[in-house]
C-alpha cells in the first residue's frame, strides 16, 4: 500500500505541473482550504491518493482476514468518493480533476497489480533494498519539473517520497530478524472481538506511536536544517532558504524517512517492549 501510494502520488503531482491546468476560479467557487492555492489543479491527488489507499488495502486484506467482500468494497468505495467529493466542496477542484485523478488511480492499480507479489518479495528480501529505496526516491525529487515559480509540489512530493523511502527501509528491516513463515494461501486472521481492555491498548499504541513520530520529526528536521544551513553558508533564520532545491530536498527527505522507518521499525519494537502487542 506505502509503495503504490508513493508511485500514485509522485505521478499525480507531476501531472499538475506538467499540464498546469488552474484551480477553480473564485468567484463563483468559495475556497474553503487555501493553503494550498498555489498549486494547479488536474488532477486531484487527493482523489488519487484515496482511491489507491482504499482500493489498495482492501485487495491486499481479503484474502487475508476473514471478513465480507462486499463490505470490504463499498468501504473503499465510500471513502475514496468521500475524499473526491470533500475536494469539490472546499472549492480546491472541478469534478473533471476528482474524476481524472481516480481514473488515473485506477488504470495504475490495474497496471501494477499483477507485479506487486514479485515487488513485495524484491523490497523485503533484497539486499540491495535499502540503496535502491534511498537513490531512487531522490533522483525523481531532485530532478522534478521546474516552474517559473514556488510551489509547494516539489517539497510535498519529496514528504510523500521520503516517507515512504523510510517505511520500505524499516520493513525489509523488520524481514530480516523476524521473516514470516506462512504463505498468503495459509495464512488467514479473524478480526478479534472488541472490548474496553482491547480499546485502551489500541488507544495506548496510538499515543505512543504518535509520540514518537512528533519527537523524531521535530529533532531529525532541526538537526537537518542546521546542518545544511551551515553547509550552504545560510542564516537560519532565512525562512526563504528553505524553498531552495538544495536545501528542500534533503531536510524533507531525511526527516520524513526517519519518520517513516520510525513508524514501521521504532514504534512496533517499542510497542513489543512495553507489552502492547
Amino acid at each position: 500500500m506505502i509503495i503504490v501510494w508513493s508511485v500514485v502520488m509522485y505521478i499525480g503531482q507531476v501531472s499538475k505541473d506538467i499540464l498546469k491546468w488552474p484551480r477553480p476560479h473564485s468567484p463563483p467557487v468559495v475556497k474553503l482550504e487555501v493553503k494550498a492555492d498555489a498549486e494547479y489543479g488536474m488532477p486531484s491527488t487527493h482523489a488519487m491518493a484515496a482511491t489507491a489507499i482504499s482500493f489498495t488495502f482492501f485487495i491486499v486484506t481479503v484474502n487475508q482476514y476473514k471478513y465480507p467482500f462486499e463490505l470490504g468494497l463499498i468501504a473503499a468505495f465510500v471513502f475514496s468518493t468521500l475524499v473526491g467529493l470533500s475536494r469539490i466542496y472546499t472549492g480546491m477542484h472541478t469534478v473533471l480533476d476528482v474524476i481524472g485523478g481516480t481514473l488515473i488511480s485506477a488504470v495504475l492499480l490495474a497496471l501494477s497489480y499483477p507485479a506487486w507479489d514479485l515487488i513485495d518479495h524484491f523490497l523485503l528480501t533484497s539486499p540491495f533494498c535499502p540503496i535502491f529505496s534511498i537513490a531512487v526516491p531522490l533522483l525523481l525529487c531532485y530532478n522534478y519539473p521546474k516552474l517559473d515559480y514556488y510551489s509547494p509540489t516539489r517539497g510535498d512530493t519529496t514528504t510523500i517520497l521520503g516517507a515512504g523511502a523510510g517505511a520500505i527501509i524499516g520493513f525489509w528491516l523488520t524481514n530480516q530478524y523476524a521473516p514470516l513463515n506462512s504463505s498468503s494461501e495459509t495464512f488467514q486472521l479473524s478480526f478479534p472481538p472488541i472490548s474496553s481492555k482491547r480499546l485502551m491498548v489500541m488507544l495506548a499504541r496510538f499515543l505512543v506511536g504518535v509520540f514518537v513520530l512528533l519527537i523524531t520529526r521535530q529533532f531529525i528536521r532541526r538537526l537537518a536544517l542546521s546542518m545544511l544551513y551551515y553547509w550552504y553558508k545560510v542564516s537560519t533564520s532565512d525562512e526563504e532558504a528553505r524553498k531552495r532545491l538544495e536545501i528542500e530536498v534533503p531536510y524533507k527527505f531525511i526527516t520524513y524517512s526517519s519518520v517513516g522507518f520510525c513508524a514501521t521499525m521504532i514504534v512496533p519494537v517499542l510497542h513489543g517492549l512495553l507489552e502492547l502487542i
